[in-house]
């Protein structure tokens, strides 16, 4: 699997040029499924913010699911429990990206465990994962214990398909728990490298390789000794 983590969405030419490169082929030739279940696990979404991720409707955002796609469909991975793996598995096969918006990256975590989805991925290397926030954060090991908003047990542990950590949406206009000095602070707690990225940049990763792609702010952090 491809990753392209970033915490705005396609929010620019670099970041545009860097998706097309992963996919190998145009986006009117690809086929993208998109999955909006981290909305479900965040106080701050609603029924009207995954209706707007889903029509790509988001006042000032990135896009994802408006690129000029050859087809767009929605996966939401609450559902899959309860459907065969016969009839969805070859839906995630047949797709060339999986479009993942942001909300709770442990709530994400956890449906893509208990759907099955997470298994399946390890076995399609040309699959491209787009991540928005908390569909980027969910790939890394931990996102810190401010970024959880559900988890019965408290824990911040994610999937850890790569080693680093991801801070989104930095230096973001009026969200104060997002400065530079926040992040900083945060990268501090982290076991391990970590990235605080702008709403301008994303992380591309292939075959363990990372590479940011920016228009705007970042900075990474090396493990903490």
């Amino acid at each position: 699997m491809k990753l392209l983590l970033t915490s705005g969405g396609i929010t620019n030419e670099s970041i545009q040029a860097a998706l097309v490169d992963l996919l190998g082929k145009p986006i009117a030739e690809s086929r993208a499924l998109f999955i909006p279940t981290a909305q479900w696990g965040h106080p701050m979404c609603s029924p009207e913010t995954v209706w707007k991720g889903t029509a790509g409707r988001w006042e000032g955002g990135g896009a994802l699911t408006t690129l000029g796609w050859k087809s767009v469909g929605v996966l939401e991975l609450t559902a899959l429990p309860s459907i065969r793996a016969e009839r969805w598995v070859p839906w995630v096969r047949d797709a060339d990206v999986l479009l993942v918006d942001g909300g709770e990256a442990v709530y994400l975590g956890h449906w893509m465990r208990e759907s099955g989805l997470a298994d399946e991925l390890a076995a399609m290397p040309d699959l491209v994962w787009v991540g928005v926030s908390a569909g980027s954060m969910v790939m890394t090991p931990r996102i810190g214990g401010q970024f959880v908003d559900w988890r019965p047990d408290g824990g911040d542990e994610t999937l850890g398909v790569v080693d680093f950590s991801i801070f989104p949406h930095l230096d973001y206009p009026g969200w104060d728990e997002n400065t530079t000095e926040a992040a900083r602070r945060w990268a501090a707690t982290m076991p391990g490298p970590a990235y605080a990225i702008d709403d301008q940049t994303a992380i591309t990763v292939v075959e363990g390789k990372a590479e940011v792609v920016s228009e705007g702010h970042w900075e990474h952090f090396d493990a903490p000794r």
